[in-house]
């Protein structure tokens, strides 16, 4: 834990850190000792209004959205670097913020970002703003333009804070968008690190802007008229909030929400692959990733051994210190979530299903969750179709591979899931089957250069790749 606790009582708003109206705050507590960590702003309407309004500035009479694209890149770049430079104490504090595993936080937080920036670095070196396409109707041809949206409202997740804002980020500045950003109140502090960076490197005022908040905080940032477009990663029933609020103002809207995804186990399936697999892709972050195999899907035949090496993996999963590189379990992120998971969970053994878990008891002092597997829970229970969102998973027997892929799509979400085989080629045919926006085979490593999004509950568009730059452009045809 820190000597000091970090105390924000700014904005960061037309490049400049700006103290908040008000003495609202958000109180966050490291989840491994319960202890305060610091606090920020609850920034209100004025606080929104300002960021916005900075914002809109920058775009209507700044220079970012005229800048050629190849000097986008290089911003990005050089945001890139001095990101690079401090990634070891953003990870840090994200692991006291929200008890994420030092190794996960130092990947997803320290050298992610930087990759995603260097990514949308390069596509903006690429981008082109003007297309012609020859005439259908008569002779001759059109002019077809790509102009950047305006201003963007990026809201993203605590499990991930930081690669979950560069993955909004990268592509928003390349298309030439600027952005105003509200972290989730249980990890206000991390997001301070790019108001630093932008600083650092002179990044024209207004291209980004911070406001720390709860949801009174989102609905004013998404209501504002100033807002051009948004981007959201969080949960179903916050998306859905959202998409009204959006809907209601006619702005384009992406949404990344929960899922409830399936790992399913063909009869040829290597148990050792799959369990490693699972390790990280059902217990990894502590289960707190919207795209976890929480739902694990296996021939009867199959069924009892694949219980005993599930459990003995939950059991062998190392839980303490999220600052220990060998735990690979911590905290969950606040008190709020350890309540609902215990609740989640005692309610599926009070409805007959069977907990299996470690002997040893968690670590004492802070919200720790000790990791379970599931099992004799009806496909259609609350604890096989509600998001976990903890280290937790549910295991279902299935007769036929028919049945196997009625039970992966008998669900509202759709937003990952997985298919394990020996024979590759009948694997994916099995994927083939699934409704879902992103699926692995033989494990789940989704990559930056395809699109990632979900179906259903799961939200509304893509993100990843160089299609992530099109959610921050609008088209203009010039008929001629």
């Amino acid at each position: 834990m820190p000597d000091s606790m970090t105390i924000r009582e700014t904005l960061f708003a037309g490049g400049e850190l700006v103290r908040a109206n008000g003495d609202d705050a958000l109180t966050v507590r490291n989840p491994f000792d319960r202890s305060v960590l610091g606090r920020a702003p609850a920034c209100g309407r004025a606080d929104v209004d300002r960021a916005v309004r900075a914002a809109r500035a920058a775009f209507d009479d700044g220079p970012w959205p005229r800048l050629p694209p190849g000097e986008r890149g290089d911003w990005i770049d050089r945001l890139a670097d001095e990101i690079e430079r401090n990634a070891a104490h953003s990870a840090a504090l994200v692991t006291d913020e929200i008890g994420q595993p030092a190794t996960v936080a130092g990947y997803m937080n320290g050298i992610r970002p930087v990759q995603h920036l260097r990514y949308y670095a390069r596509l903006a070196r690429t981008l082109s703003g003007e297309e012609e396409r020859v005439n259908v109707d008569r002779e001759g041809s059109s002019l077809h333009l790509r102009r950047p949206l305006g201003v963007a409202a990026l809201i993203v997740p605590w499990n991930h804070p930081q690669s979950s804002t560069t993955l909004k980020l990268g592509p928003a500045l390349a298309a030439g968008c600027v952005v105003v950003i509200k972290p989730a109140p249980e990890s206000p502090l991390d997001i301070f690190s790019l108001a630093d960076a932008a600083r650092a490197i002179g990044l024209p005022p207004g291209v980004i802007n911070i406001v720390t908040g709860g949801a009174e905080t989102g609905r004013a940032l998404v209501s504002h008229p100033g807002v051009d477009k948004v981007a959201f990663t969080g949960s179903t029933a916050a998306g859905r909030d959202i998409a009204s609020v959006a809907g209601a103002r006619l702005i384009p809207a992406t949404l990344e929400l929960g899922g409830k995804s399936a790992a399913i186990l063909l009869d040829d399936a290597d148990l050792d692959v799959v369990v490693g697999s699972l390790r990280t892709a059902s217990f990894g972050n502590t289960g707190q990733n919207c795209v976890a195999l929480s739902r694990i899907l296996v021939p009867e035949s199959r069924y009892p051994r694949v219980v005993d090496a599930l459990v003995d993996l939950a059991r062998d999963l190392r839980m303490g210190d999220p600052k220990d590189p060998r735990t690979e379990v911590g905290p969950l992120v606040s008190e709020r979530a350890l309540a609902r998971v215990t609740e989640m969970v005692g309610a599926a053994a009070a409805a007959g299903a069977a907990v299996h878990t470690r002997e040893t008891p968690a670590p004492t002092g802070g919200c720790f969750f000790t990791p379970r597997v599931i099992t004799g829970a009806a496909p259609d229970s609350p604890i096989a179709q509600e998001e976990i969102f903890g280290p937790a998973v549910t295991v279902h027997p299935y007769r036929d591979l028919d049945e196997g892929v009625r039970i992966a799509n008998a669900t509202g979400y759709g937003l990952a899931g997985a298919v394990y085989g020996a024979d590759e080629e009948r694997a994916l045919a099995v994927a083939r089957r699934v409704h879902t926006g992103s699926i692995g085979v033989n494990g789940y490593r989704p990559d930056l250069g395809s699109p990632f999004g979900g179906v259903k509950d799961s939200g509304l568009g893509r993100e990843f790749g160089p299609d992530a730059i099109e959610n921050y452009r609008e088209s203009t045809s010039v008929f001629r």
